[in-house]
């Protein structure tokens, strides 16, 4: 990928829990090397199986609070008695470099990064039961694409077809090509 020209994308993905979110996004990620997981940050224990770096980033309360004082997060919440959150220097850093990035988080931290960045491309996964839907279906409206994983395969195509669509927008495709946008006289 020639990223010279390129900005990258901020993708997000919110679900409520049982939807099959982590598993979509990580067989997202695993098909599409342009995309570039976000990495939280969180105060919380590392459970067995967990890796730093890999799962989240292990850091101490006063380390959390000191990122946070120097407003290097772009969301963060405390649940649960544990801070998460998502490192806004990073991913400021893969966007200007040209790579896609993926965020995987709730449905409040996705309102706290739609505000500061409003052309993030947010899509909701919602899980097959009538049940659950009634639940959780208040805050699907405020997405940008709804996925309603009944199917996983499915659900792993159309989470695709949405990084694909969103690549080929107007404004990404004349940041890419300004070179042959400009031997059209095409406004980029």
């Amino acid at each position: 990928m020639d990223n010279s020209n390129a900005k990258g994308l901020l993708f997000l993905v919110s679900a409520p829990s049982g939807a099959g979110k982590s598993s979509l996004v990580h067989d997202l990620i695993t098909k599409d090397p342009n995309v570039h997981l976000s990495i939280s940050y969180t105060t919380r224990e590392v459970r067995p199986g967990e890796q730093d770096g890999v799962d989240y980033h292990f850091i101490s309360q006063e380390d959390f609070e000191e990122r946070k004082k120097n407003h290097e997060f772009l969301e963060w919440a405390f649940v649960h008695g544990n801070y998460y959150g998502t490192s806004r220097l990073w991913i400021e850093q893969e966007l200007a470099a040209g790579y896609d990035v993926m965020l995987e988080i709730d449905w409040q931290g996705a309102f706290q990064v739609k505000k500061i960045f409003p052309d993030v491309i947010s899509t909701f996964i919602l899980p097959p039961s009538i049940e659950a839907l009634k639940q959780r279906l208040v805050h699907a409206p405020q997405f940008d694409y709804v996925i309603i994983n009944n199917d996983f395969n499915q659900a792993s195509c159309e989470l695709q077809s949405i990084i694909r669509a969103a690549r080929l927008r107007y404004e990404c495709q004349a940041r890419r090509e300004q070179a042959l946008f400009a031997s059209l006289g095409v406004p980029a």
